[in-house]
């Protein structure tokens, strides 16, 4: 069995709509189903999956293709990986040298921390570990999780680690550049180490902790390299994005120590913050894990502070986002350790909603005996309150307000009433964001339905090569002989299958999704291809004329001149 009919197989065996319903939640609308669009910022459902054609494609951004190009894209993973991902659904198992992995420019940076990690998880479980250790086991980090995430131990030498990758073949230049050593010196000397991973799981990057002994720098974090951007990453993404996936919801905390606090007790949808701001990059990988979102950051208040800024910009994304609520001297770490696993799931279920956090949050420091500051607090709490679509929640927020400052319930409730007059005018006017679309000419509509009509039935292809029609445009011309070719090996086309097929031309795959995006049906009629083979040749015999017109400009030759007439001549006349 060939790569392609492993790879039809295995799409055949794989439904579309149940594996995108695995990361996106869908809503079936006549025929197809509809979903939040993953691959931009879309806040409406504009991305469609077919059962019938086993294909999804996004009217708003463009993105189109099948299972695999939506592992792909979805995971950030090359075709190797999206094997590894597929196959075992399908119930497959395949040669790994079915697909070569693909070369990154980045390999040996990949390589050079991997070696790295396993360096320091050796330490630590030597005689040399054994301080390391204790020292964790006080802090309630057993073998289990020192394990689960590869923490690990430098040695108290200046160039342990440096020793060995040089010994390896790899140069010093290289290890100061990516953060793991200094004038041929380790950068991390007597700390315990904390791989950081990317959302491949691949090691990128180290946080070293002081553990005996008083140090100006508690932690030393690796600087930002070609292999690792804080704003990009989220502690323990790539662990957490199947529990969470699973489990329907992902919690968000600070720092790694409440990470391994939480996967402790065998909660392990966790990720952490690499600071307290999050970043649009950052802010993607969440939406790709749930549409639920819990916030369980720090209970003082920077960790407060951070959750009105991180919980505003998920909601922004269309996020459901809830608040799981320490008091001011706890985070999640402290809080298990002192009231166990029964506890924290019970605050887990009690997590409010963000716009109660919110509004919980505006209340505090408000001098309610300055006019000024109370009338700011009153707009603010109905401005929030209007974006709530639960008229019984704006009504109890609108009585606890009138109760905390004395104010007329009709006052507040006209001035609710007039920003949701202001919501409603902005939605009847602005319905959809203007995407950018190229303008067809009818010679790229006709190309493109023709296309179309060939996929879906070969008989159209031959009735287009026995009229000797040819496209003009060069790629379209590469599209043409893939379709013929796959045609003469594998007998039929799907439209899924065809995209695995074109995964590896990038251009040619670029104008399929463009003819399948423009696609709006099913069935092409007899009479819809004669008429685009018509544009088609018209057009043709356009160019051909225009090119002989400045052919015959050109030569001083009576006699060609003529023959050239004639020829145009011909050509108008259809012969």
């Amino acid at each position: 069995m060939n790569n392609q009919n492993i790879f039809n197989e295995i799409r055949s065996k794989i439904d579309i709509v149940e594996l995108i319903g695995e990361y996106v939640s869908l809503v079936q609308k006549g025929r197809n189903f509809f979903g939040i669009c993953p691959f931009h910022n879309d806040t409406n459902p504009s991305m469609s999956v077919s059962r019938e054609k086993q294909i999804y494609k996004c009217f708003s951004c463009g993105a189109s293709g099948n299972i695999f190009t939506f592992i792909r894209d979805y995971e950030h993973v090359d075709m190797k990986g999206v094997l590894d991902i597929l196959a075992p659904k399908a119930g497959i198992t395949i040669d790994n040298n079915i697909v070569s992995k693909k070369v990154d420019k980045y390999d040996k940076l990949y390589e050079i921390y991997e070696l790295s990690n396993k360096f320091y998880q050796n330490n630590i479980n030597t005689k040399e570990g054994q301080k390391a250790k204790e020292y964790l086991k006080n802090r309630g980090i057993g073998d289990d999780i020192i394990k689960e995430f590869e923490i690990g131990l430098s040695l108290d030498s200046m160039d342990s680690l440096t020793k060995l990758l040089t010994k390896k073949g790899y140069d010093a230049l290289t290890l100061d550049k990516i953060g793991l050593s200094s004038n041929n010196h380790d950068l991390f000397i007597n700390r315990i180490m904390v791989p950081i991973q990317d959302e491949n799981g691949r090691t990128v990057a180290f946080s070293g902790r002081v553990y005996n002994k008083k140090s100006d720098h508690k932690y030393v974090n690796t600087k930002e390299t070609e292999i690792f951007k804080k704003g990009n990453i989220l502690y323990n993404y790539h662990r957490a994005k199947e529990y969470a996936r699973h489990d329907k919801y992902l919690i968000i905390m600070e720092g790694y120590m409440d990470v391994f606090r939480a996967s402790s007790v065998n909660i392990k949808n966790v990720v952490a913050l690499m600071g307290t701001a999050l970043t649009s990059e950052q802010s993607a990988l969440i939406k790709r894990t749930s549409n639920n979102i819990y916030l369980c950051l720090d209970g003082d208040g920077p960790g407060q502070k951070a959750m009105m800024s991180v919980g505003e910009q998920l909601e922004k994304m269309g996020l459901q986002v809830k608040a799981v609520c320490l008091t001011d001297d706890e985070d999640p770490d402290s809080y298990i350790l002192k009231y166990g696993e029964e506890k924290f799931r019970m605050l887990i279920d009690d997590a409010i909603s963000f716009s109660d956090f919110k509004l919980s949050y505006l209340k505090k420091g408000i001098n309610f005996n300055s006019d000024l500051e109370l009338s700011q607090y009153v707009d603010t709490v109905i401005r929030e309150a209007s974006n709530i679509n639960d008229e019984i929640r704006r009504e109890i927020i609108l009585k606890k307000l009138a109760k905390d400052t004395n104010l007329s319930y009709n006052t507040l409730e006209k001035r609710l009433e007039d920003y949701l007059a202001d919501k409603k005018k902005v939605k009847t006017e602005i319905v959809m964001p203007k995407v950018k679309t190229v303008k067809l000419s009818k010679y790229d509509k006709a190309s493109y339905g023709m296309i179309y009509a060939m996929l879906l039935d070969k008989k159209y292809l031959d009735a287009f090569k026995k009229q000797s029609l040819y496209f003009t445009p060069q790629l379209t011309r590469y599209l043409l002989t893939e379709i013929e070719y796959y045609y003469k090996k594998y007998g039929n086309i799907t439209i899924a299958d065809f995209y695995t097929y074109l995964l590896d031309k990038e251009d040619i795959l670029g104008l399929y999704n463009n003819i399948i995006n423009y696609a709006d049906n099913d069935i092409v009629s007899d009479e819809a291809v004669n008429d685009y083979m018509k544009v088609i040749k018209d057009y043709n015999e356009g160019l051909e004329i225009k090119r002989l017109r400045e052919l015959m400009m050109k030569t001083s030759d009576e006699l060609e001149k003529s023959k050239i007439a004639e020829e145009i001549k011909l050509l108008r006349i259809g012969e």
